[in-house]
């Protein structure tokens, strides 16, 4: 099976060498999101809810630009600089997914790039 790349300007452009996401068959790996905005390049500002909605918006760009949407994530990974947000992305979740749900872990770190206090990476299923 041959790999490709999926790119759009409608997302942060990566920040290493790296890609936004690979797709492999019918499975579209996703990189890690931060709550950068697409045309600055710059973290948004605001709080953590205001973090979580760039990073989603970030997510679903990726995921349109490689033919699906947020609803096809199969697995989610988030990484909080504090679990104490854990709540909060919960919260928001329900306004970007439907049930059911993508499997998940939330998973607590000392620090993320940029100094975002929210990344979040995952596995689109196209079918």
């Amino acid at each position: 099976m041959n790999k490709s790349v999926i790119s759009t300007d409608q997302a942060p452009a990566a920040i290493g060498p790296y890609s936004q996401a690979i797709k492999m068959g019918d499975t579209v790996y996703l990189s890690g999101q931060i709550p950068l905005v697409p045309e600055t390049m710059t973290l948004i500002d605001g709080d953590i809810s205001a973090q979580v909605h760039q990073v989603f918006r970030n997510l679903r760009a990726v995921c349109e630009a490689a033919g699906g949407s947020l609803q096809d994530i199969v697995k989610l990974n988030i990484y909080l600089t504090d679990l104490g947000h854990f709540a909060t992305v919960n919260d928001i979740m329900t306004e970007y997914f439907v049930q059911p749900y993508p499997a998940r872990a939330a998973i607590g770190v000392a620090e993320l790039p940029k100094g975002a206090n929210v990344e979040m990476d995952g596995v689109l299923g196209l079918a």
